[in-house]
């Protein structure tokens, strides 16, 4: 009868081959049995061969206190040393839009990169009140106004210039009581400068009609304007 042949495939002895098959993935209490990786196949040229796997040997005792918690380990920081790379719609003379800071909204004149990436621009100081600044370029918009400054020299200026002395921690009450921080002195070099850096640009944007007007004009965006259709 069928049942019988059913019975007979379910119940028959198991063959060499599933025997030893079992014994090799199974313990004598049917636990599964750990399987050792003898080794990986790797290529090499044209052909693979098999790398046998080598076990490590522990070094040392295994530590007898476990932290609680997980202990924070710092993030390694891959230093970049390649220096920003500058978009092509800025170059040495170009009118830009600063979108930051205290003088956001202010048209600014483009002077040079230095080597941290920054941008090293200028109002210029006597006509909207900018002085020489480092601004990033991802915080200015590049426009189509452009003057020449090949005869301006910005050689000295880099950036130690705008780096100032390091303040002295001072220890004591940090309260009500404390004392107001000193309001910060301009070096007489660096108004120098200044005063130098306009006389230099003044008589450049002179030479071009309304470019002072324009620098003095304070940008913003009002309700419907679409930036994206802008020409700038």
């Amino acid at each position: 009868p069928p049942e019988l042949g059913r019975e007979r495939v379910i119940g028959r002895e198991k063959s060499e081959r599933e025997e030893r098959e079992w014994s090799r993935r199974y313990t004598n209490n049917g636990s599964i049995r750990k399987m050792a990786r003898t080794g990986v196949w790797k290529k090499k040229g044209s052909a693979f061969e098999k790398v046998l796997a080598v076990e490590k040997k522990s070094k040392g005792k295994s530590p007898r206190f476990y932290a609680p918690e997980d202990a924070k380990k710092p993030l390694a920081k891959k230093a970049n040393s390649n220096k920003t790379k500058l978009r092509s719609s800025i170059t040495p003379g170009t009118v830009l839009i600063l979108l930051a800071g205290h003088f956001k909204g202010k048209r600014v004149i483009f002077l040079k990169q230095l080597e941290s990436g920054l941008l090293l621009v200028t109002g210029p100081y006597g006509v909207n009140g900018v002085p020489m600044r480092r601004v990033n370029q991802v915080y200015v918009i590049a426009t189509e106004t452009k003057i020449d400054i090949s005869s301006v020299n910005v050689s000295k200026y880099d950036d130690s210039y705008f780096k100032g002395a390091k303040k002295e921690k001072k220890s004591g009450d940090s309260g009500v009581f404390k004392e107001q921080a000193a309001k910060k002195e301009l070096s007489a070099d660096y108004l120098a400068n200044q005063k130098a850096m306009d006389a230099a640009l003044t008589p450049i944007i002179k030479k071009t009609a309304d470019l002072e007007a324009y620098l003095k004009a304070h940008f913003s965006l009002k309700d419907g304007d679409r930036p994206h259709l802008m020409k700038f």
